[in-house]
């Protein structure tokens, strides 16, 4: 493990070995999901690359951010993170809670909140997202996904460019390097690989017209 993230480093030294979470265990209580999970940095995920090892499933959070005019915000992955070119919502990784904290959906709304803003420039209350749907796709990583209250197409795109000219003078790279509105039922018109959850959210949020 420590030699396959040694190598991925070399080729991209922006990586970052930050704090993440894995899913150790899946169940519901009546009606209620409950996962387990164990704090990991981001290296752990290197197993992913290594024969014979077990399976490592992340825990991730995404905002589906509406427009106005319909669709939903999504984002491609800029060439300084882990999967360069790659679209997604907007979202990331969970981390462990600081201190005594409890990682439950009310820390989830903060986190996905904090995704939202870091990568898209869009600040919204914790309080204002709705929990809309849970996946379960490759490696069994776990998504929690939440739905933000629509906003202007207009100004969804000025907070990304204010954000990507904040970063430019700090001398970062903003994790998405491009957005744009898919306002379809699948992601066949994004050029390049997207994460496997997006179609089915994607069906989902255009089929409520049927629903």
């Amino acid at each position: 493990m420590d030699r396959v993230w040694a190598k991925a480093v070399r080729a991209n030294p922006e990586l970052f070995d930050g704090p993440a979470v894995v899913c150790t265990a899946s169940g519901y209580d009546g009606d209620t999901l409950v996962l387990s999970w164990a704090p990991v940095t981001y290296r752990r995920f290197a197993l992913r690359r290594v024969p014979g090892a077990p399976q490592v499933s992340s825990v991730f959070v995404t905002v589906a951010q509406p427009t106005d005019a319909g669709g939903l915000v999504v984002g491609r992955m800029s060439a300084s993170t882990a999967a360069p070119g790659r679209w997604q919502l907007p979202g990331g990784n969970v981390e462990p809670p600081s201190g005594t904290g409890v990682l439950d959906e009310p820390e989830l709304r903060r986190q996905a909140c904090r995704e939202l803003a870091e990568e898209v420039g869009v600040h919204a209350a914790p309080k204002d997202l709705t929990l809309w749907a849970i996946t379960r796709g490759e490696n069994g990583n776990i998504g929690v996904h939440f739905e933000a209250p629509p906003l202007p197409q207009r100004t969804v795109r000025e907070r990304y460019e204010e954000l990507v000219q904040v970063e430019d003078a700090a001398g970062r790279t903003p994790e998405l390097d491009r957005i744009t509105v898919v306002d379809g039922d699948s992601a066949t018109e994004l050029e390049g690989p997207h994460v496997d959850y997006l179609d089915a959210l994607l069906h989902r949020y255009a089929g409520r017209a049927d629903e």
